[in-house]
């Protein structure tokens, strides 16, 4: 509350809510009015204020963000009270962006967003027009509207909801070209497997309902690649908790998976839980729940040895061209090492069938 705020710190100038960027930027400008600098107004530009405007990433892959904060109230997690409830961008305005996005030369969209299955909840699936359709504010249909645009669509962030299911079936249809109208891929977050430790963690427990989706997903689309992260050692958290994470690996045989051991952030309810789990442990069990799945990720690896994969050209080293494939994501996931990249003419940004 404003009030408080100027209570505690009467100097502050101006006060706005999360991604209010516009009044921040106004605060700013009237505190310190904006002079000419040489360089940064040597930057282009927009020609208009829907533009895309300056680009961070390489020009073949580009991150679309489609929401900003979060109704969850995860117990380690302080997301919300830094950014607010879930604020779901207009779905019309999500595609415009995405199809200048490809026009101006990128070939991978990465869709993120703090929870990417709740998209549109809060405006009630308000529907917009888009290349004269009418789309709806919700995630399949936002994927629909991607899909339309030829180029490889990646999900972030996904929460394993019914409705999930819904998409998985665009993942197995594909343009005349070949291109997947869906990427296979789902980086889904789920944290835990223990039903105890999940309700600590105010997450949705159901975890038998999750390994019984996933097993569906997969009968729909044999290719789908599912990414997950998990903690261990949160507050509680037992050796039998442990042992039924474990087992959810071996029975899930996700593809790829990264975890982390628990530690307090700042603010986080977690942090007033009793039972903490003292550090060696905690490590400990890391070691042995990156072990687990170490040998079942080599495994679906393996699997993929001599098949040929369609991969994405991210950078051209020396004679080698280092790529993905569609199970890859850019920095988290793993990459493909082209021997003969160079001669072959590869660029950033190629498509190119590799015999793995």
């Amino acid at each position: 509350r404003e009030e408080v705020i100027r209570e505690a710190h009467p100097g502050v100038l101006s006060i706005s809510g999360p991604q209010d960027y516009g009044s921040v930027m106004r605060a700013v400008h009237s505190a310190a009015p904006q002079r000419h600098d040489p360089f940064i107004d040597l930057v282009p530009r927009r020609a208009a204020a829907d533009d895309i405007g300056i680009k961070l990433t390489p020009k073949h892959y580009a991150y679309l963000k489609i929401s900003e904060g979060c109704n969850h109230r995860c117990s380690f997690c302080i997301i919300p009270s830094m950014r607010g409830d879930l604020v779901s961008r207009p779905v019309d305005e999500v595609l415009r962006e995405a199809e200048k996005l490809v026009r101006g030369g990128v070939r991978e969209l990465l869709v993120i967003s703090q929870d990417t299955s709740a998209y549109g909840v809060d405006v009630r699936y308000a529907e917009r027009t888009w290349r004269e359709r009418q789309y709806a504010t919700r995630m399949k249909a936002l994927c629909e509207g991607l899909s339309e645009l030829g180029v490889w669509t990646r999900l972030h962030y996904v929460y394993p909801y019914p409705h999930v299911d819904d998409i998985i079936p665009l993942m197995t249809e594909r343009h005349a070209d070949g291109m997947p109208k869906l990427l296979p891929y789902l980086d889904v977050p789920l944290q835990h497997a223990s039903p105890r430790v999940l309700k600590l963690m105010k997450r949705p427990g159901a975890i038998d309902k999750t390994r019984e989706r996933i097993a569906r997903w997969r009968e729909i689309c044999p290719e789908l690649t599912i990414r997950s992260t998990f903690i261990v050692g949160f507050p509680g958290e037992t050796e039998d908790d442990f042992q039924q994470l474990l087992d959810f690996l071996d029975e899930a045989q996700l593809d790829r998976v990264g975890a982390f051991a628990y530690s307090p952030v700042e603010g986080a309810t977690a942090n007033a839980l009793p039972d903490a789990v003292p550090e060696e442990v905690k490590q400990e069990r890391l070691a042995r729940f990156m072990e687990k799945q170490a040998e079942i990720s080599t495994a679906r690896l393996e699997a993929k040895v001599g098949t040929v994969q369609t991969c994405l050209v991210d950078v051209v080293d020396g004679e080698l061209a280092i790529a993905r494939t569609a199970g890859d994501a850019h920095e988290i996931d793993g990459v493909v090492q082209i021997q003969d990249g160079r001669d072959a003419g590869l660029q950033p940004g190629d498509f190119v069938d590799v015999a793995i």
